[in-house]
């Protein structure tokens, strides 16, 4: 009984996949359970898993092929089973690109079928719609550019001695005049020995010097020349769901923000106390704010909600999720029950979380399941700024740096730690005065932050 192969939803809100690397070869015995195949998701990178056991006879898919869910990626059969019935005029992986991608099956192209591998006899070959035309080839590598020949210096004039015309620190003495018309002219001034004083190149050095290359291009032009005038940088999957998501959202969404700025001297305080009392006490500004936010999410139901079109739904169970900022753009794992967790624990936990993310390590359930976010563009220097709602959450809190300012404390100017952050809130299912009110319970936490650890 042959197995499909096919590209599975790893993920909840996955379109499509892209083969990152096939960890099994045509030929390769292979047992259900085992590896076939890296897959990068729209979050992270997955393992596509082999649902039956018997030999791995085609590969369909090229490595950074992107596929949608359902496509056909190859078969796991006896080793004399007839196949030929399952694959149809699918191409093998070891086509070239361009004839692969003529010889597509429309498979690629029609309705994703089941997520599922399925065991199946060898069914009747699928219907397949005309080939387009093939896809262009690749473009050729451009040839790297043979070295320019650098012209030999200038017989020395004026009594100028050999690297007088150098500053200490490597830079060539010259006038902005000079600098000016050996820019124009395409001359390198490294290859012309000043005549002004100390070695200084002057207007009459570039006006008896030649070009050092044939071409009157400065080095910047031949680079463009070389380079073209842009780069296009191929969609991600990641990238390509972030798009879509703001979209959904900050169109659709109608949202309001309220700012507000907290004194964070006691959490300051709190952290250098805690830090004294050793390493694994350590604990960070964003693991305050998560637990402030868990904590009063506790008190403030409302806010602890999705919009789901028809209804608002109140969550029991507070799952705060925490941006975290990737390679190629964003992606916000989950601190469960995070009104529950110590201190402690949501440090520990945050660390394994961002670390796992930034190696796209984190599989689904790790990012997905928040009813309320953060972000912290704090340690980057952000004083303040508006974050986007991650529907069918009801808000986000965006949280900024923590500076020290001069502030007036019961008639007294003080110099304290303050922090502004600023909640973004779905309209539909915040009102002002109720964002205002749950902020207002964020700040008691932060401010009196022994109430976070007792």
């Amino acid at each position: 009984m042959a197995t499909k192969v096919t590209m599975e939803a790893l993920s909840p809100t996955m379109e499509e996949g892209r083969l990152v690397k096939w960890t099994k070869n045509e030929g390769d015995q292979v047992k259900s359970g085992d590896v076939l195949a890296e897959v990068e998701t729209d979050k992270a990178i997955m393992d596509l898993v082999a649902r039956g056991d018997g030999v791995l006879r085609k590969r369909l898919a090229n490595e950074g092929d992107a596929s949608p869910i359902g496509t056909l990626l190859g078969v796991i059969a006896a080793p004399d089973e007839n196949i030929d019935a399952i694959i149809g005029g699918a191409v093998p992986a070891t086509a070239s690109a361009p004839a692969a991608a003529a010889a597509k099956p429309a498979q690629a192209s029609a309705t994703p079928q089941s997520s599922d591998q399925s065991q199946t006899e060898a069914p009747a070959p699928p219907q397949q719609k005309a080939a387009g035309p093939a896809a262009a080839p690749p473009p050729a590598t451009r040839p790297a550019s043979p070295p320019r020949p650098t012209a030999p210096p200038p017989p020395m004039g004026n009594g100028a001695r050999p690297g007088a015309t150098a500053t200490p620190g490597g830079r060539q003495r010259s006038s902005p005049l000079a600098r000016r018309l050996a820019s124009d002219k395409g001359i390198q001034l490294a290859g012309i020995q000043g005549s002004g004083p100390a070695g200084r190149i002057v207007k009459r050095d570039i006006e008896n010097a030649k070009a050092t290359s044939g071409s009157a291009r400065s080095a910047a032009a031949e680079r463009l020349a070389a380079e073209g005038d842009f780069k296009d940088i191929p969609l991600t999957l990641i990238r390509k769901t972030i798009a879509r998501r703001l979209a959904e959202s900050n169109g659709p969404v109608p949202t309001f923000f309220l700012t507000a700025e907290f004194d964070a001297t006691r959490a300051a305080e709190l952290r250098a106390q805690l830090l004294e009392m050793g390493e694994e006490y350590k604990v960070s500004f964003n693991d305050i704010v998560i637990k402030a936010v868990a904590l009063a999410l506790a008190e403030h139901p409302e806010v602890n909600a999705h919009w789901l079109n028809d209804k608002i739904r109140h969550f029991n169970r507070i799952h705060v999720a925490m941006a975290v900022a990737v390679e190629d753009g964003l992606i916000t794992p989950v601190l469960f029950d995070a009104d529950r967790m110590s201190l402690w624990d949501i440090s520990a936990k945050a660390r394994e979380l961002a670390a796992k993310a930034r190696e796209r390590k984190l599989p689904p359930e790790e990012y997905t399941g928040s009813t309320f976010s953060v972000s912290n563009l704090g340690m980057f220097g952000i004083d303040q700024f508006t974050a986007i709602i991650n529907p069918p959450e009801a808000g986000i809190l965006a949280i900024g740096g923590v500076e020290e300012k001069p502030v007036v404390i019961d008639g007294a100017l003080e110099v304290r730690q303050r922090m502004r952050v600023t909640m973004s809130c779905d309209h539909r299912v915040i009102d002002g005065a109720t964002g205002a009110k749950f902020l207002q319970t964020v700040r008691r936490y932060i401010e009196n932050p022994l109430s976070l650890i007792i």
